[in-house]
């Protein structure tokens, strides 16, 4: 009788072997849905039980039957206009209070003929498709969300940033719940946005913010486009009680190009206002301006601090006259700046090559090794040693530059050093839908790149400035002395950043 007990328990492990298998699979199957696709089990291959085809959500509605054009990609699938089960998150009272909100804003949009029961709509970054469900239960089958995480069959995986669409796909693009600002890449959405919105169609924004500078970047964003209308409408929570919505419309023929070389360097009313924010100027000469000029910076009015800076292209800081990595960039910058929670990217111009070899392996920070300067050229770039200088005692003084024909320097210590059009190279690397945060610390050189920026308009391009003015102050060390490296006054420099703020620019005085 061995032999037969033997054989049973030989199948009984076969068998147990096979339904551990079975589970397995079902196991790891229902991972990849949930986990990687970030779908639910109520996709059809997957679940094992359904509702039955009568069945509503209470307070929802019914949704819509299934169109073959659901989803405008490149693969030419199609969503289910409805799951097999409907999911918990339709019946909550939060999502049936979006679905009535979007329900009004897009009645809206229907009355003033900006959107249209036949068109295709895409909502960008919709976590819920609450606004696509909105729209299926009106009647616009052919609309869809995207997300970086799929919700089906009302959203699919994708980002604004990087959308799966063809290109000119949708009528009318929806942005919500302050999208546009919360974006990484606010640049490359607005790209994406252009490129999958066909001619003359629409974008709707809902902004959470509502200042004048932040309303003006936005259309600046968007220069592909015109502004339909714009309103302030009631939120739905208390995450924006408030909500900006914008309209525009697609531009037919126009290129999502910037438009910002065209000599248009003037000074619009509310960059005025803003200016009238800033500290004061410190308009009366201080005795001990290493004391004055340092309390000052903890005066200082931050740009962020007074507008919303979402709406830009890109974030730019750039260092003129960076010295070490840790001098301004790390200490202050990096430490004290307010970002907005924006990623910066940092250009150092650094004439003195012994600090360049820090640069080297520094991630987000581009080295130029070059001093700016008024054209490209050959300069004299002398160290000063002048012991009222704060630098001398850290072993290294201030270079200061003079162009290579000029004999006047005593000094044995010149090096000789390639300088560049700083605006010609500012102008070709930043843009005005750029927010370009500028410190500059030039040992006298502003007098000649401040003008230079001036002609060629260039200086339009600086949001905000925190400028060192070198003049001929009285000196620490030696009590009843002025400064004999410089020849200019501090009432020139008073005139120098006066110019400045009467241009628009958020101008600092420096130390």
């Amino acid at each position: 009788m061995e032999p037969a007990v033997s054989k049973q328990g030989f199948l009984r492990n076969i068998v147990l072997r096979v339904f551990l298998l079975c589970v397995s699979v079902v196991a790891l199957r229902f991972a990849y849905l949930v986990t990687i696709r970030g779908e639910s089990c109520d996709v059809g291959s997957f679940c094992f039980f359904s509702l039955p085809d009568n069945f509503n959500v209470a307070g929802v509605g019914q949704f819509a039957k299934s169109s073959s054009s659901a989803i405008f990609s490149s693969s030419e699938r199609s969503a289910p206009s409805r799951p097999q089960k409907v999911p918990d998150l339709w019946t909550t009272e939060g999502f049936q209070n979006a679905v009535r909100f979007y329900s009004s804003v897009f009645d809206d949009l229907l009355s003033d003929a900006i959107l249209n029961p036949n068109y295709k709509v895409l909502c960008v970054d919709t976590v819920d498709g609450a606004d696509v469900y909105a729209l299926r239960q009106m009647g616009m089958e052919e609309s869809i969300g995207i997300s970086k995480k799929s919700f089906k069959p009302l959203v699919v995986s994708g980002q604004g940033f990087k959308q799966p669409f063809l290109d000119g796909a949708f009528d009318l693009i929806f942005c919500g719940r302050g999208v546009v600002e919360k974006s990484i890449k606010t640049g490359e959405l607005a790209d994406e946005i252009y490129r999958t919105l066909r001619p003359e169609g629409f974008l709707v924004i809902h902004s959470g913010t509502n200042d004048t500078y932040s309303f003006e970047s936005l259309l600046a964003l968007f220069n592909f486009s015109r502004l339909v209308k714009s309103r302030i409408i009631d939120g739905f929570d208390t995450g924006m009680p408030l909500i900006r919505e914008v309209v525009l419309q697609k531009i037919s023929g126009e290129g999502n190009t910037n438009h910002d070389g065209e000599n248009r360097c003037s000074v619009p009313g509310y960059k005025r206002e803003l200016i009238t924010k800033a500290e004061p100027l410190i308009t009366k000469e201080p005795e001990k301006p290493w004391i004055t000029l340092k309390k000052n910076v903890q005066k200082i009015k931050y740009l962020p601090s007074l507008v919303d800076i979402s709406f830009k292209r890109r974030y730019v800081y750039i260092d003129v006259g960076s010295r070490s990595y840790g001098s301004s960039i790390v200490s202050w910058f990096k430490k004290q700046y307010p970002k907005q929670n924006k990623t910066f990217e940092t250009y150092a111009v650094e004439a003195d090559e012994t600090f360049h070899d820090e640069y080297k392996h520094k991630k987000g920070v581009t080295l130029l090794p070059y001093a700016a300067w008024v054209k490209n050229e050959t300069l004299a770039f002398e160290i000063n040693d002048d012991p009222g200088d704060k630098n001398v005692a850290k072993g290294r003084g201030m270079g200061r530059i003079q162009p290579s024909g000029n004999r006047s320097s005593s000094s044995n210590n010149v090096d000789r050093i390639q300088g560049f059009d700083f605006a010609a190279w500012l102008k070709s690397t930043v843009s005005e839908r750029d927010f370009v945060v500028m410190k500059m610390d030039v040992e006298g050189t502003e007098f000649d790149l401040i003008p230079r920026l001036f002609e060629t308009e260039s200086i339009c391009l600086i949001d905000e400035l925190f400028l060192e003015c070198h003049y001929n102050r009285w000196q620490k060390c030696c009590p009843g002395q002025r400064s004999s490296k410089y020849d200019k006054t501090y009432g020139q420099c008073l005139d120098l950043f006066s110019s400045l703020r009467e241009r628009g620019v958020h101008v600092h005085q420096w130390w």
